[in-house]
This record gives C-alpha cells, structure tokens and sequence, in this order.
C-alpha cells in the first residue's frame, strides 16, 4: 500500500488538561479528497492545524512521507508542503491582492507592474474575478475567500487543508472551486475538506472522516456514506429530516408594522429599494452577492450611511429615522448580527462573558461593572444557547466557529431589541447548531419581535420566512410567500 502523505498516530491535544482531540489516527493520501466533518466542538480544527504547525500536540506522532517529523510553526509545515485556507481569512488587510498572494516570496528586487501582471493572470487561471490591485480591505467575503485559495494553490502546496470553503461563494463560483479541487487531485496534490455542507463532502470527497467530542467515529470511502449516516455519525442521533421542511400553515401572521423602507439608496450598490417588516414575523431576504441585501441591512442598522440627498426614507414604528452609527440603531431597539463574525462580530482578545456583557453596556450605557452579575447573565446566556466552552473563561477567539456565533448572537439578544437583522446567520455552523439558531430565531418571532433573516441558502430562507424578499442589484424585486416559492423560483428571480 502506498505510504500516506500525512499520517497522524494516537495524536491527543489537552487545553488545561481537557483533551480537544483525543488518541486520534488520521491518514491523508497524496492526490485524494478527504472531508473532515463533525459538530462544532468536536475537533476539527484542533487537528487540523495540529497538521500545520499551529498547536503542538500533546502526545502522538507526526510522519510526512513516512518519515516523523515536528512541526514548530507554518512556515516549517509549508516547507513540507502543508497548507491551510482558514475559514476567516489570514490576509492582510492594508495590502493589495497581489501583495498578499506574493507575502514572503518576494524577490529582493520586485517590478510592482511585474508582480500585478503575474497575479492577474493567476488569477484568471482560476476563473477568480478578484482585481489584484485592490486593497484587501476592500474586498467582500467571498473575494477574500478566493485569495486565500490562490495563495494556498500559488505556494504548490502537496496537501491543503479548506477550511468552510465555499461558504461565502455564489453557486457559481462554488463551481468553479470544484473544478479547481479536481485539477489538483489531478495533479496529485491532497485535500482536506472541511466543510458542515453535507452534500459537498458526498460530492467531493473520495474519503470522509467523522469526528464527535475530539474522537473518530468513523473513517470510510464517500461512496459507503449518505446524508443521513452522516449526521447520524456526527451527532450521536439521528436529526429530523424536516430541518428545512416547513409544514403547511405555519405561517405567522403579520402584526404592527415595524419597519418601512421607501427607495433606499446607498452609491452603487442599494438604488431605490423599498419594503417592510413587520412584527411577530420572519421577513426571510435572498439574493447573491453583490444584490446589495447586506448593505441595506447595514443602512437600517446604522452601520452604513444612506445617501444624503434622494436616499430614501426609513422609519421605525411610523417614526422617521437617520441613524449615524449603529449606537442610535441600537438604543431604539434595531440591533444587526453580522455575517463576518471575527471582524465584526466580537473581541477575540475578550472572554465569553465580557462580549456579552458589553453588549449589555452598549444597550444600557456606562456604568460600573459588577464582575458577579457579568458572571451570571453569560451563564444564563451560554446555557440558553448552549455555548460550549473547554474554560468558561476562554477567550472568544479560542472557540468553534459555531459557538463563536452563538456568542455574537448571544451579545445582540442581551440589548432586549425589538428588530433583529440575522446576516447568515447559520453560515459555519453545523447542523445540530444550525437547528438550535433556527428555534431561537422562530422563538423571537413567537415571541413578538420583527426578525429580518438575509441568507444565501435557499432551504433556510424557505424554512423560516413568514415571508421572502428577493434582492438584485441593489433592490427589492421580488416578494413570496413562503407556500407558494419554490427554490427554482427563487433563484430565477435573484437571476433575471
């Protein structure tokens, strides 16, 4: 048999003596795809930058090409060819595209034109429609995305890591990546895919391994899997099929009107959009990237600034609104739960407790902190949205990704608002999460308050809106009810 690319043996790693992975043996061969799927929590990304130098592990062994090795760093893990493209990008923001795919491979002498040239043509080699001359920071999610692929795919790694890949890509560029996943299994390169999309790994994978609480359940070729023993294997029960199913009357009603959107404009990218929302309901919006919906969303939340002249007009409860920074969006009850969680959703440097306590205090302003009463509301709120966490007193950036996200929505709920925008809200998560957020946000429309959803996925549009907004470039075109839309629908009216 040939000898595997990487092979991990009985490999543990302990955080303050709790073990995040534990005993775990793990194989990836040259030139296949092998998706790594589990819960959040279950230790995923432990292992995974245990293969790439970023955690030491506690015990076990470490061979590349059959030969042991010790990974002190990335970098000694990308001289041996090991890669990882993070879920939240590692670029730098202040530097252009071409500068971050060229960042410690510069030459002593560098022609900027030569090195633009170079990384255009990198670029279209890719099919990625990234400009590499525009500032990272200026970049949307799914661009980002892109050029830490190009930069992974650049440095001809022999195994890379994709960590959630394709959550921020268009359909067709998700297509596009896939194509490029096979020409580098073509060419012999190895692929872990970690992915909560549990059709991507059926149809992408030659392999799948299935982690739960730091441990391998089961390691096995994708062929021998479906969805079903998948999720199975992932949560220790089997979960209803009707995640995205929603059942004939379910609709909610609609009570007072909350919000009222009359040709909202913001540049070039919201023009004249108008809609409402209305209490006690999911006001479900849909459209691809670039339609403008997060814009908009921002524009209402105060975190972006309409047009100061023929912007539109926005009112809350019949009151007529110009918020100027989302503090006054916030104190008037309009809270926005972004969909880039790590630069916008949290303090990474801050503990669970402290993030949601500061949400409290943006809610309720100065004032002296009682570090026992921080302590009770994050234990009521980690308990009601089940915040797991090896040290209470973790860090924020030491978390999953989906208990990461809990904890943004967790700090938004604390302000007790009476509008809340979910910006994909599920993106990252898995799917025992994913049906956890899903209650929480058809339990505060139960409960009365006006919820706006903006998602990507059209069975979790379908499955939670009262109602469906469809957006194209930069406006509202389109509205569903939700028993008469279709995902064919859908999409052809985000499209046409």
């Amino acid at each position: 048999m040939t000898e595997p690319l990487v092979r991990l043996t009985q490999v543990t790693k302990e955080y303050f003596g709790v073990p995040a992975i534990r005993a775990v043996d793990f194989t990836v061969l040259a030139g296949e795809v092998h998706a790594l799927v589990g819960e959040n929590g279950a230790g995923k990304s432990t292992l995974t930058k245990v293969m790439v130098g970023i955690t030491a592990p506690t015990s076990g062994t470490i061979a590349v090409d059959g030969t042991p090795v010790t990974l002190g760093s990335p970098a000694e893990a990308l001289n041996l060819g090991l890669a990882m493209v993070f879920q939240e990008t590692s670029l730098v923001p202040s530097m252009t595209v071409a500068q971050n795919l060229y960042l410690g491979q510069e030459h002593f002498f560098t022609r900027l034109r030569g090195m633009y040239i170079a990384a255009q043509q990198f670029l279209q080699s890719l099919n990625f429609n990234v400009d590499p001359m525009t500032p990272v920071a200026g970049l949307g999610a799914a661009q980002k995305q892109m050029v830490e692929i190009a930069r992974a795919v650049l440095r001809k790694a022999r195994l890379i890591i994709f960590d959630e890949p394709t959550a921020a890509l268009t359909p067709e560029e998700k297509h596009h990546f896939f194509a490029l996943i096979e020409r580098l299994k073509t060419s012999g390169v190895a692929v872990v895919f970690i992915s909560h999309a549990v059709e991507e790994a059926l149809q992408i994978a030659d392999r799948i391994t299935v982690l739960r609480d730091g441990e391998i359940v089961t390691t096995d070729a994708a062929s021998s899997f479906d969805r079903a023993s998948i999720i199975r294997a992932m949560v220790g029960r089997t979960l209803s099929d009707e995640l995205y199913t929603r059942k004939d009357g379910q609709t909610r009603p609609p009570q007072d009107l909350v919000l009222s959107v009359q040709n909202l404009s913001m540049g070039s990218m919201v023009r004249n959009t108008s809609f409402s929302v209305y209490a006690g309901q999911v006001t479900g919006i849909f459209g691809l990237i670039g339609s403008g919906r997060t814009e908009t969303a921002k524009v209402v939340a105060g975190v972006l600034k309409r047009n100061l002249f023929h912007g539109g007009k926005v009112s809350l409860f019949s009151r007529a609104v110009r918020y100027r920074m989302p503090r006054q969006a916030m104190l008037d009850g309009v809270v926005y739960v972004t969909e880039d969680r790590k630069i916008e959703g949290f303090f990474e440097g801050m503990s669970i407790a402290e993030n949601i306590f500061a949400g409290h205090l943006t809610a309720r302003g100065p004032r002296i902190v009682s570090p026992a009463q921080m302590r009770d509301l994050a234990s009521t709120w980690r308990d009601k949205l089940n915040i797991r966490a090896i040290d209470p007193g973790a860090r924020v950036v030491e978390l999953s990704g989906g208990n990461q996200q809990k904890v943004v929505v967790a700090k938004s709920l604390v302000q007790r608002p009476k509008l809340v925008i979910f910006d994909e809200p599920t993106r990252g998560v898995d799917v025992g999460a994913i049906a956890e957020i899903h209650a929480i946000i058809k339990g505060l429309a139960d409960d009365g308050l006006a919820v706006m959803v903006i998602s990507s996925y059209l069975p979790e549009v379908l499955n939670l809106s009262d109602r469906i907004l469809v957006a194209r470039q930069g406006r509202i075109v389109e509205e569903f009810a939700p028993q008469d839309a279709t995902e064919e629908t859908i999409m052809y009216a985000a499209v046409h």
